[in-house]
């Protein structure tokens, strides 16, 4: 896995929705990995070596919530998309005040998530994603991709944060 990119800020900017929208709005880094579950790990690794070497100002719970963000939209893409996508791309961008992680894969369906369920052991990823958002005073969303998948992305405030969540343009 190797971690690829770096755009220059570009001020006045919103924050981005799409991974297209990030070229140019602030520093951004993508990689690809097998859709396979030793990537989530490893992704989650990335992310967190990644904060630390670009020396985002998140608190240790911020970071828990956002690894833990990383790790649930990384595995819903390995369990659910990898049968028509091999792989999936987990792309990184900050923004002053933000932090954005996007996981792309190539399905198209849109997930949702599952009514709480003590019978199940699994399946409350996108509750936990949702959760650790709202806390945060974040956002997130699924936005379809032009080739047929989507993305599915959360946006952090860290730092000091401006007084309202990152909006599309």
């Amino acid at each position: 896995m190797e971690i690829v990119g770096s755009v220059p800020p570009e001020p006045g900017r919103a924050a981005p929705r799409k991974p297209a929208e990030c070229a140019g709005y602030g520093r951004t880094w993508r990689f690809t990995a097998p859709a396979l579950p030793s990537s989530v790990p490893q992704a989650r690794h990335g992310v967190h070596d990644l904060m630390r070497r670009q020396k985002v100002p998140l608190c240790p719970d911020r970071l828990d919530g956002l690894l833990l963000i990383v790790s649930e939209l990384v595995t819903n893409a390995v369990q659910h998309a990898a049968v028509l996508s091999p792989e999936v791309t987990v792309e990184v961008s900050l923004a002053p005040g933000w932090v954005r992680v996007a996981v792309e894969d190539g399905h198209p369906f849109r997930p949702r998530p599952l009514a709480a369920d003590e019978e199940r052991t699994g399946g409350r990823g996108l509750l936990l994603v949702q959760a650790v958002v709202d806390e945060a005073g974040g956002r997130c969303d699924v936005e379809h991709t032009p080739g047929g998948g989507k993305v599915v992305w959360a946006a952090l405030p860290c730092g000091t944060a401006p007084t309202s969540p990152p909006r599309p343009r």
